[in-house]
């Protein structure tokens, strides 16, 4: 079975494609152990032949590592926009439908990578865009891709727990957001009673002045993981618009994860959310280890 493998602000993630919808979830366990397996947040699978909507490309199945199904991931958004975009699924716009509706992409430009000299710096198909600056020496090739996420939805009032307030939103899977003034303050063994507390993430966030600007950092612990990660698309989702909302933060900002890989996250019209930063193609290969 061909995989490929990519990572999305420090969100790993292993994609395939196939025709047919089942349940994955022991293959998703199995590709995604980082001991016996390829190692990866979640699997992605891409079902091409989609007959419902008009105008989307494809639907996708997502798992997180530990098997359970998840509606929405904003990382493996992006990730399966450039698989989807250099496997001639999709144009450099897109849309495809996630259990928490459907995900507009934008692929914004491809670089680097190992690309063979008769495909660098030329055209593909010119419905499939252009493919530009590309970096020879680069070890992955890497895209910058924009999703649009599903409107977020404030779930209740703020609440105090453990001397902090929290927030809580759905920004296509839930999450609980609380700010603090040191990251350091992240506690993982609360987070974790917090997430089956509330069967949420969880996410700490800082606000910081940079020159004229703000940076919001994030730290996320996430469900289905069970464990903090290096960045969680959602998580930063939820945190900026509980930031808007609550804090005052402007409508268009830089965010950082755990990862340290800055991205845009800014609110368009109709409170929809647009997400924006890099993605990595880092390896192609075949997993002989499943068995129907």
């Amino acid at each position: 079975m061909k995989i490929s493998k990519y990572n999305a602000s420090g969100n790993d993630f292993v994609i395939f494609t196939d025709s047919v919808k089942a349940d994955r979830s022991k293959l998703a366990r199995e590709l995604c152990d980082r001991r016996d397996g390829v190692g990866a947040d979640g699997l992605i699978v891409v079902l091409p032949k989609f007959n419902g909507i008009e105008g989307i490309n494809f639907e996708w199945e997502f798992y997180n590592s530990d098997g359970s199904s998840a509606d929405m991931c904003g990382n493996g958004s992006r990730a399966v926009c450039m698989y989807a975009y250099e496997n001639f699924l999709a144009a450099q716009s897109m849309k495809f439908l996630s259990g928490a509706g459907v995900i507009s992409g934008e692929i914004f430009g491809i670089f680097g990578g190992n690309l063979s000299e008769s495909m660098r710096g030329e055209l593909r198909n010119v419905s499939f865009g252009e493919i530009f600056n590309l970096r020879p020496n680069a070890h992955a090739l890497v895209a910058n891709v924009e999703v649009m996420l599903t409107r977020p939805k404030r779930l209740g009032e703020s609440f105090e727990e453990a001397g902090l307030t929290w927030y809580f939103y759905n920004t296509g899977v839930p999450h609980l957001v609380t700010f603090v003034s040191d990251l350091n303050e992240f506690d993982a063994a609360l987070a974790r009673d917090l997430r089956e507390k509330y069967n949420a993430n969880v996410n700490y966030a800082l606000v910081q002045s940079r020159l004229a600007s703000k940076i919001l950092k994030v730290r996320t612990f996430e469900r289905g993981v069970e464990a903090e990660t290096l960045a969680c698309g959602t998580g930063m989702a939820a945190c900026f618009i509980a930031g808007v909302e609550n804090m005052g933060l402007a409508p268009d900002i830089r965010v950082i994860p755990a990862s340290g890989e800055m991205l845009n996250l800014r609110l368009g019209d109709g409170g929809k959310i647009y997400f924006r930063g890099d993605v990595r193609h880092t390896f192609d290969g075949e997993f002989i280890g499943y068995v129907e």
